[in-house]
């Protein structure tokens, strides 16, 4: 039987802590130039002793004229009583000399010197009306206390302005943003207005909270009524009432169904787009159109005639309204070119430039009254100030570096263009700057650069390298590129395999498999041989 009791056991173990600096740091540098802009603006109105620097004059200090009053408090050197003895004679002769007896112990009160000067300003006055040496005042001109402006405001007016009417609260600018319209926001305007009965209205706004983003009905008929408590009569006559709405094949429940509505919205129905997509779909998708003339007794020019008709269907109606629409990319930064080089420039515009308030400064002194409260929190707030300004300094700076490193070896690509793309892993361009891989991949997270052949995600130029001609690598975005040109060139009555594009790569010099070309083909959304074959 084993008695517990306490030991002592010596153990080495090794443990990653990350400072709150280091933590900021790293959430820095992953913010990309809108993001960093929104956490500086929300950093001045938090701390006090950070402002917006715009190039007024004004008292300001620097981090480090800043670090030895930082320090102050932890250590115990004369040259730190000289340093405060210094600071409080500045700030004493700043003081009127008359006023030096508000001084106690060391310690200034601005207050006591703001009320005795009140006090002497005060008996000067009562001296100066009691004084029968003083000059007597001036006699007034009557005519220089008529009050003209409000002569000429009540009398000649051209209209009554009440003052409740001037002081109307004017409506909020957000008033009169636009809101995007939404899927179901642009079926229920329609709905509001279809001669339908209420019971058939309340069954189509169910059928309506049920559609996806594509418009498509994600439920049953039975859930809808069970879950609305409706007939199922009331349902249905809700579906033909969405059904029938704009745009056109919403409210479907699969594929089959969306292109009919379609085609009977413009008065297709029963004929031959109608008859291929209710009983040939999937003939057409695989594009024997052969067979779809011979199963419809049609000619052939017929066929072809209403599969292209069929092509500019929108299989997915609801996604014009429920998409998150054009997103708005601003360069992180530039990328110019001045004769031979290459400028690199940070886009900083609308950024909050910092710099520190020096008015909190005295409030770090003892010999300012200050309490050890507020010393603690104006020094938790400098430090936190000076941290973040050497953050966003470094998130520059390593920018900067990964920026360089890009520019020397895409050079090519940047004169003449994507072809000229060369391979290049995060590892080899953190290595060349001295940063872990982490850090290069911080760094160009959703960050956005302008050069002279457009704009591109700084992620964009990292690929990874296929063996490519002469030993060479090839990046994999050419080798996708190379892929999709050789299926668009091809002959679509005799469509190439994935073993033939492999073999015409391979006889390029770029290594791959079949597996690695069908695996690019699926990525790129292109469908296999027999999907492409067009039958004659």
């Amino acid at each position: 039987m084993s008695l517990l009791s306490p030991r002592l056991q010596l153990k080495v173990s090794q443990k990653q802590i990350l400072t709150p600096g280091l933590v900021q740091m790293v959430t820095i540098l992953q913010l990309n130039r809108l993001e960093l802009k929104e956490m500086v603006t929300q950093e001045i109105v938090q701390n006090p002793v950070l402002e917006e620097s715009l190039n007024e004059p004004g008292e300001e200090i620097t981090p480090e004229e800043l670090l030895p009053l930082l320090e102050a408090e932890h250590l115990h050197d004369p040259a730190d009583k000289q340093l405060l003895e210094a600071a409080v004679l500045s700030d004493a002769n700043s003081v009127d000399d008359g006023l030096n007896g508000s001084a106690i112990n060391g310690n200034l009160f601005p207050d006591a010197e703001e009320s005795a000067a009140a006090q002497v300003v005060a008996e000067n006055d009562s001296l100066a009306v009691n004084d029968p040496l003083a000059e007597p005042p001036a006699a007034t001109d009557p005519f220089d206390e008529i009050d003209f402006g409000s002569f000429f405001d009540d009398y000649l007016d051209p209209g009554y302005k009440s003052p409740a009417s001037e002081s109307v609260e004017k409506p909020s600018f957000e008033t009169f943003l636009s809101s995007p319209v939404t899927l179901g926001d642009h079926l229920r305007s329609q709905l509001s207005v279809s001669i339908i009965t209420d019971e058939a209205r309340d069954a189509a706004e169910s059928i309506i909270g049920n559609l996806d983003e594509d418009g498509y009905l994600s439920a049953s008929l039975e859930e809808i009524a069970s879950i609305g408590e409706h007939t199922p009569e009331q349902v249905e006559q809700g579906l033909r009432a969405v059904q029938s709405l704009d745009p056109a094949g919403v409210g479907a429940r699969n594929l089959r169904e969306c292109l009919l509505l379609q085609i009977e919205s413009v008065n297709g129905r029963g004929g031959v787009a109608w008859q291929i997509v209710s009983n040939c779909l999937r003939l057409m998708e695989t594009r024997q159109y052969k067979e779809i003339a011979k199963v419809l007794a049609r000619p052939i020019e017929h066929i072809e005639v209403a599969v292209r008709m069929i092509q500019h269907l929108n299989p997915r109606p609801g996604l014009r309204y429920s998409g998150a629409g054009a997103r708005a990319v601003e360069p992180d930064v530039f990328f110019t070119k001045d004769g031979d080089d290459y400028i690199i420039q940070m886009n900083d515009e609308d950024v909050p430039q910092l710099r520190l308030n020096a008015q909190y400064r005295k409030m770090l002194d003892r010999e300012n009254g200050a309490t050890k409260e507020v010393r603690d929190y104006v020094r938790e707030r400098y430090t936190s100030a000076i941290q973040l300004m050497k953050n966003i300094e470094q998130r520059k700076q390593t920018i900067l570096k990964v920026c360089q490193a890009i520019v020397r070896r895409q050079t090519e690509f940047l004169s003449h263009g994507l072809d000229y793309l060369k391979p290049m892993m995060i590892k080899e361009v953190a290595e060349e700057v001295g940063v872990h891989p982490s850090t290069v991949s911080r760094a160009v997270a959703s960050k956005y650069v302008h050069t002279p052949q457009g704009v591109f995600e700084l992620r964009y130029f990292f690929s990874e390298a296929v063996q490519g001609p002469l030993g060479g690598g090839t990046p994999l975005l050419l080798l996708k590129r190379k892929v999709k040109k050789m299926i668009e060139e091809e002959d679509r009555s005799k469509p190439l395999t994935d073993e033939q594009i492999t073999t015409m790569l391979q006889g390029e010099g770029i290594n791959v498999t079949r597996r690695t070309v069908a695996k690019y083909r699926e990525d790129m959304k292109i469908p296999s041989t027999h999907q492409r074959r067009v039958r004659n």
